[in-house]
């Protein structure tokens, strides 16, 4: 569902590519852009909605207790949304633009660098063409020259005045791309940046019948913003420009840290829910032995506030996770991003909660064990009216500079505090539901990721976790770190669904094992954590081996975890319980009186639930299964 932060839209067909040699770019690169964080995620092209992306920037260069209908519902709008693992990179691959001899570049961002009287100012990004030489990708490398005005503005005639080795700043229209870029160097041009009559980038190709395509300058395109601000620059004195198209890094450490979070944050998840559930065992024992005749689930006993997916709702979820989606990507616009927001921060504002009054609650026992009736809430501990504030006042912040350079934190910190709520307060019973969960999933993942393509030209998993058609830099539903050692910026993003939904199915495991009393390495938790750590890792491989496309994490997670899963409960002869009862058979020690073999279940007292079965050869002893 998906790691990142994504792939890119789809592009325009052969026949819609315009004769003057240019189809759209779409990607996130014309985000606006901060001079110590310049966005670009996943792969060219710019979408409209990223017009504020590419403008000028100035300054120096600078390398309580959840309800369980809440939590069903989060984990809807959370999975949903969740399915993407997202990296990026500069160089996009089009097989629909012509590869001819003479204009057969790949299509790369560019940096344009700018000085405006010898003094540091604004950066550009824009997109190399498919013709001319490949642009430098060391900046120090890159050469600083002026820049000038075209006159005429198209370059369509050859330029009036002596360009001298400066770059030709040009406007869009009325020529093809290539005779502009022909022009510029028969005036003695270094390079040519061409300002576009849109706001989106397009991918400067050539027609396939041309043929005189010796071109021997770089050609930049430039979207309309960011070149009317460039060319503003030249009223202020002398400009010059420096063009370059760094490199990423081969390994992005924020993938590193993405994958870490993940991880630990299942990790926590689960000790969590296990240790609930163990909780939960241990004051019905303790009910037991007092002689309080009460028949608790196992599993629920003592946590009235825990939801058991059943196999309806586990298949149910997949049908109404998708009309979810599309009605996201229908109804995509700034305002609904709004809404998401809110969504989010009362999620968010739910789970910081009910995981600061667990941890404080050790240390403050008696204000959270003492309870005020509250009017629509019902009875609250004083620990739990103690931390809402700073909760909501915490979510409210980060809601209102989300916008801010590391206002990530605020996000990852609610999105995790949400995810571990979630983890703890829904349960998978059994493997049989599980892995019809799981399975389900991974059929949602692909779908829309990929095959929604077909359907609606772009994979709507993607644009929906990229926020495209609005102004924001994705929808909050995401896990993200910025690349800090990568020039060109950016974040890489997981969805919450593919860290929730193998979640489940590893804090079920850890619960089995301590139910069991099986040893770590004799369990099934530490190796389905070891299976999702590295379905994960594969899916950033398979991230940067795909040029930065989106990649639908649980293809990879699902395998992995759930294979390993079956696969050691078959091995051990425990995959039929596992399968339907999702409980270790254990021996009913609380027997009143001695059961006649005609009885089936165990009395009301007994601690197990389940089939009962006589011990034989041992009176008055019966296995719970």
């Amino acid at each position: 569902m998906g790691i990142s932060p994504s792939g890119g839209p789809a592009h325009l067909p052969p026949e819609s590519i315009p004769t003057s040699s240019a189809s759209q770019l779409t990607t996130e690169a014309e985000k606006k852009r901060r001079k110590k964080s310049i966005s670009i995620p996943i792969p060219i092209p710019i979408h409209p909605s990223r017009r504020r992306a590419a403008r000028r920037r100035r300054g120096p260069v600078a390398m309580g207790t959840s309800s369980p209908e809440m939590a069903a519902a989060l984990l809807l709008v959370m999975a949903a949304l969740a399915g993407v693992a997202a990296g990026g990179d500069i160089v996009h691959q089009d097989d629909e633009a012509p590869k001819i001899p003479g204009c057969s570049n790949d299509f790369v961002l560019v940096k344009v660098q700018t000085w405006v009287n010898n003094r540091e100012d604004g950066e550009f990004v824009g997109v190399g063409a498919r013709f001319g030489p490949t642009i430098e990708s060391k900046e120090k490398h890159a050469n600083r020259t002026g820049l000038l005005l075209a006159d005429p503005i198209d370059c369509c005639d050859p330029p009036t005045q002596k360009v001298a080795g400066d770059v030709l700043l040009v406007q869009r229209g009325n020529c093809k791309f290539t005779k502009k870029a022909k022009n510029a160097e028969a005036a003695g041009a270094s390079a040519i940046i061409i300002i576009n009559h849109v706001h989106e980038l397009y991918k400067m190709v050539c027609d396939r019948n041309e043929t005189d395509l010796d071109i021997n300058i770089p050609a930049v395109l430039l979207p309309k913003d960011a070149g009317n601000d460039l060319q503003k620059l030249l009223t202020r004195g002398k400009v010059s420009v420096q063009l370059y198209s760094p490199d990423r890094p081969l390994v992005d450490t924020a993938e590193v840290f993405l994958w870490l979070m993940a991880v630990g944050t299942i990790l926590c998840a689960s000790y969590w829910s296990a240790w609930s559930a163990r909780e939960a065992v241990i004051e019905q024992e303790k009910l037991l032995k007092d002689g309080h005749e009460s028949s608790l689930n196992l599993e629920a006993g003592g946590s009235s506030g825990m939801v058991d997916i059943n196999m309806t709702s586990a298949i149910l979820f997949v049908v109404i996770a998708s009309c979810f989606l599309i009605m996201l990507y229908k109804l995509m616009s700034h305002w609904f991003v709004e809404l998401l927001v809110v969504i989010f921060c009362i999620g968010g504002v739910e789970g910081l909660q009910t995981c600061l009054v667990a941890l404080l609650s050790r240390w403050f026992k008696p204000a959270a064990e003492s309870f005020v009736k509250v009017p629509f809430f019902g009875a609250v501990s004083y620990l739990t009216i103690a931390v809402c504030p700073f909760c909501i006042v915490f979510a409210v912040i980060w809601a209102v500079y989300r916008r801010m350079t590391y206002a990530w934190i605020g996000q990852d910190i609610l999105g995790i505090a949400l995810i571990v709520t979630v983890i703890q307060i829904v349960r998978i019973p059994n493997l049989k539901v599980g892995s019809v969960l799981l399975s389900c999933s991974f059929l949602y993942d692909i779908f829309w990721v990929f095959i929604s393509k077909m359907w609606f030209h772009e994979s709507v998993m993607i644009v929906v976790a990229r926020g495209d058609k609005t102004d924001e830099d994705g929808v909050p539903m995401l896990l993200k770190i910025p690349r800090m050692f990568d020039p060109w910026g950016g974040f890489s993003i997981i969805g919450f669904g593919d860290i929730l939904l193998p979640g489940l199915l590893i804090a079920f495991a850890l619960r089995y094992d301590w139910a069991a009393k099986k040893t770590l390495q004799s369990g099934y938790f530490l190796w389905s954590m070891v299976a999702y750590g590295s379905g994960l890792m594969i899916t950033y491989v398979a991230l940067n081996l795909m040029d930065g496309h989106g990649q639908p994490a649980l293809l990879y997670i699902v395998p992995f975890t759930l294979g390993t899963f079956i696969a050691l409960g078959r091995k051990r002869g425990e995959l039929r319980n596992l399968w339907t009862r999702g409980q270790p058979e254990r021996v009913c020690t609380h027997m009143h009186m001695q059961p006649s073999p005609k009885d089936t279940n165990c009395d009301a007292v007994s601690s197990c639930t389940g089939d009962v079965r006589p011990e034989t050869g041992v009176e008055g002893r019966w296995w719970c299964g």
